[in-house]
C-alpha cells in the first residue's frame, strides 16, 4: 500500500495535505529569515506565508501584492492613529473604529483580492496601533517591523509557492462558456423550430439551467484571472459574452408557439456546431451573422443574434473589435451590504473599545484586534455567523498549542535560536490539522493564532496566568462576532438574495418615476445583467419557495423595456404621441410596483390595449411584461419587505 493510500485511509485529503506541508515549511523558513534579519516580530512573517499561499501562481502573486500594499497602507494608518490620539485610548478606539468601518464598507463594494487588500489595511492598523498602545514612542518602529515581516513572508511564500504551485487553468472557464454558448444556440434553434429546447445530448437546456451555469462561470472569473493581465482581458471579454447570453435568455423565455423557421434553426445549429470545437469562435460569429440576416423581419431576434456575434468576435479566441463597438460591462456593487458591514464593524469596535477604556482590561487590545479581523474580513463571507464556530475552535486550539510551546518547550530552548527551532514542530503540526478532513475547517485559524501568540523573547518573561488570560482573550473575538453576525444586519445568502431583488425592483421604480433616467438605459441594462447573474448565484445557494430567480429576473428585464417604451411613446411630439392617460397611469403604478405588483400588471395590460391602436406602439412587449409581472408578484413584493435597499 502506497503512502498516499495510507494517508487517505487515515482521513487526510492528500492534495490539501501536500499544499499544507509546503506552506508550513515556508512559514518555518520565513520565521527563521525574519529572526535572522533581527525583526522584532518574526512570527508575523510565518503568518503571512499562511495568509498568502494559494494553489496557483497567479493567485499567489496577486494576493501577495495586495497583502503587501494593504499592510503598508494599514501600518501608515495605524501610526497616524497613534500619533493623532496622543496616548488617549478613547481617541484611539474612536479613530480605529472609523477606520475599520471604512475598510469593511469598501471591502464589500470591491471584489476578489482588491477587497482582501482593503480589509487587511483595516486590521493591520489595529495590529500596529493596539500592540503598542502602552508604548506609543515605539510606534514607528513597530509599523516598520510589521511592513518588513509581511514583505519577508510574502516573498518567502512566493518563492516556495512558485516551485510547487500550478499555473492555473485559464482555459477552463473559457471552455465552459464556449460549450454553454453551443447549448444556448441549440435551445434557440429548437425555439424557432418548435422543438423542446433540448441540447445535442438530449438534456433540457431550460433558461433556468442555462442561467445557473452562466452565474457559476461568472463567479469563477476573478479567481481564474488573478495575476495575469492577459487573463484579466479575457475575463472582461467573457463578461461581455455573458451579457449577450443573458439577453438571449430573455429572448428565449419569450418564445411561444409561433411559426416554425427551419432556415433560421439550421443557421443557429450550424453556429452551435462550430462552438463544439475549440478555436472556432470566429466561424460561429460568421454563421450567427448569416442567421441574423435570416431573422431580418424580426428586429428583436436580429438584435439578440447581432449581440451574440459581436461578443464571440470580441471573445477570448475571437478577433479584436473596436472599443467603441464593445458592450459595456458594469458590475453590481452591494451598497446595502457595504453600509451594513460598516455600521456593524463600527458598533463592534466601539463596544469592545469602550469596555477596554472603562475597565483598563489588560488583554483588551488583543480582544479588540481579534474583533477588527472578525468584523472586517469575515463580513464578505456567505454565512459568517455559521463560520464563527469553526473559527472559535480553531483559534482555541491554536492558543492551546501556543501555551504548550511557551511553557513546555521553550524553557528548554537556551536562547532565541532554540525558541525558533522548538516552535517548528508546532508549526508543522498545523499542516496535519489543515490537511485532515475532520479538522481542515479549523486549520487556518489554528496556524494563525499559534504564530500570533508565539513571539520569541529570551529570557522568558511573564507568568502562566498572564499567558492563559491572553490565550483566552484572542478566541473571545469569534464569540462576540457570532453574536453580532446573528443579530446586527445578519448577513446570509437569503438576505443577500432578497436585498439584491429589492435593489433591482427599486431601480425599476426609479426609472418609471423619473423619465430623465431613460438616458441612462445602457448603464441600467449592463448593471442589471450582472445583477441577474449574482441573483442566480445567491438563489442557487439559498432557494426560496414560490420565487423563481430566473423568471423574476427575466420579468425585471421585460418590465424595464416596457418602462422605456412607455416613456418613449410619452416623449413623442404632437399628434404622433398616443393619449397620455393610460401610459402615464401605468408608469405611476410601476413607480410603486413593489407595493402592489398586481395593480401595476393590470395598468400595464390596459396600456398595452391602448397603444395597440397606434403605429408606434408595441402592445406585445407591454402584454408580455404585464403577464411576467403578474406571474412573479411575490418576487416584486420582496422590495416592499426589504426596506433598506436602494437602486444605486
Amino acid at each position: 500500500m502506497s503512502l498516499g493510500t495510507r494517508l487517505a485511509a487515515a482521513g487526510f485529503d492528500t492534495p490539501r495535505l501536500g499544499f499544507a506541508l509546503r506552506t508550513a515549511l515556508g512559514a518555518c523558513l520565513a520565521l527563521w529569515i525574519a529572526w535572522l534579519l533581527g525583526l522584532e516580530h518574526p512570527q508575523w512573517a510565518g503568518m503571512t506565508v499562511w495568509a498568502t499561499s494559494l494553489p496557483t501562481r497567479g493567485q499567489l502573486l496577486e494576493k501577495g501584492l495586495f497583502r503587501v500594499a494593504g499592510t503598508v497602507i494599514g501600518a501608515l494608518a495605524g501610526i497616524g492613529l497613534v500619533l493623532i490620539s496622543g496616548g488617549s485610548p478613547a481617541l484611539l478606539v474612536t479613530g480605529l473604529a472609523l477606520w475599520i468601518a471604512l475598510c469593511a464598507g469598501l471591502g464589500n463594494l470591491l471584489r476578489s483580492f482588491t477587497a482582501y487588500g482593503v480589509m487587511l489595511a483595516g486590521y493591520t492598523a489595529a495590529m500596529v496601533s493596539l500592540l503598542e498602545a502602552g508604548a506609543p514612542g515605539h510606534i514607528v518602529a513597530l509599523g516598520a517591523d510589521r511592513m518588513l515581516t509581511v514583505l519577508t513572508g510574502a516573498l518567502t511564500a512566493l518563492a516556495v509557492g512558485w516551485l510547487f504551485a500550478g499555473r492555473g487553468e485559464e482555459a477552463l472557464p473559457v471552455g465552459r462558456l464556449r460549450l454553454l454558448s453551443a447549448r444556448l444556440l441549440r435551445a434557440m434553434a429548437d425555439g424557432v423550430a418548435g422543438g423542446p429546447g433540448a441540447g445535442q445530448d438530449g438534456a433540457k437546456a431550460t433558461p433556468r439551467a442555462l442561467l445557473s451555469e452562466l452565474a457559476a462561470i461568472e463567479e469563477a472569473l476573478d479567481p481564474h484571472s488573478a495575476g495575469s493581465l492577459r487573463a484579466r482581458q479575457t475575463a472582461r471579454a467573457m463578461r461581455r459574452q455573458l451579457s449577450a447570453h443573458v439577453s438571449a435568455l430573455f429572448w428565449l423565455s419569450r418564445q411561444g408557439a409561433g411559426p416554425a423557421r427551419p432556415d433560421l434553426a439550421a443557421a443557429l445549429e450550424a453556429a452551435a456546431e462550430a462552438l463544439d470545437m475549440p478555436g472556432e469562435q470566429a466561424v460561429a460569429a460568421a454563421r450567427l451573422t448569416r442567421a441574423q440576416a435570416l431573422a431580418a423581419p424580426d428586429a428583436e431576434t436580429g438584435e439578440v443574434l447581432s449581440a451574440l456575434a459581436a461578443a464571440l468576435r470580441d471573445g477570448p479566441a475571437g478577433a479584436e473589435v473596436p472599443a467603441a463597438a464593445r458592450a459595456s460591462v458594469i458590475l453590481h456593487r452591494d451598497w446595502v451590504g457595504a453600509r451594513e458591514a460598516a455600521l456593524r464593524a463600527l458598533g463592534m469596535m466601539l463596544a469592545i473599545g469602550l469596555l477596554w477604556v472603562v475597565t483598563g482590561w489588560s488583554v483588551g487590545p488583543f480582544v479588540l484586534l481579534g474583533t477588527a479581523i472578525m468584523a472586517s474580513l469575515f463580513s464578505t463571507f456567505d454565512n459568517p455567523a455559521g463560520m464563527m464556530r469553526f473559527v472559535f475552535i480553531g483559534q482555541l486550539a491554536g492558543a492551546a498549542g501556543a501555551l504548550a510551546c511557551h511553557w513546555l518547550a521553550w524553557p528548554l530552548a537556551g536562547g532565541p535560536a532554540g525558541q525558533i527551532a522548538l516552535a517548528m514542530p508546532f508549526v508543522l503540526f498545523g499542516a496535519l490539522v489543515f490537511g485532515h478532513r475532520r479538522t481542515q475547517a479549523l486549520g487556518f485559524d489554528y496556524n494563525m493564532v499559534l504564530l500570533l501568540l508565539l513571539q520569541p523573547h529570551w529570557p522568558l518573561s511573564g507568568s502562566f496566568p498572564q499567558s492563559l488570560a491572553l490565550s483566552l482573550a484572542v478566541p473571545a473575538a469569534p464569540m462576540l462576532a457570532y453574536f453580532a453576525y446573528r443579530h446586527v444586519f445578519p448577513p446570509s445568502p437569503q438576505r443577500r438574495r432578497d436585498t439584491l431583488i429589492a435593489m433591482m425592483v427599486r431601480e425599476l421604480e426609479a426609472m418609471a418615476a423619473r423619465p430623465e433616467r431613460r438616458a441612462r438605459q445602457p448603464v441600467w441594462q449592463a448593471r442589471l445583467t450582472h445583477r441577474v447573474l449574482r441573483l442566480a448565484s445567491w438563489s442557487d445557494k439559498s432557494p426560496r419557495a414560490g420565487v423563481s430567480p430566473t423568471e423574476g429576473s427575466l420579468a425585471v428585464l421585460a418590465l424595464g423595456r416596457a418602462i422605456l417604451h412607455l416613456q418613449e411613446l410619452a416623449a413623442r411630439p404632437g399628434p404622433q404621441r398616443p393619449a397620455r392617460r393610460r401610459p402615464e397611469a401605468a408608469l405611476r403604478r410601476l413607480a410603486a410596483v413593489g407595493q402592489s405588483p398586481e395593480r401595476a400588471a393590470r395598468a400595464l395590460a390596459a396600456a398595452a390595449r391602448h397603444v395597440a391602436r397606434h403605429p408606434a406602439g408595441n402592445p406585445a412587449l407591454l402584454t408580455q411584461a404585464a403577464r411576467a409581472l403578474a406571474q412573479n408578484a411575490d418576487f416584486f413584493r420582496t422590495a416592499a419587505r426589504d426596506g433598506g435597499a436602494h437602486p444605486a
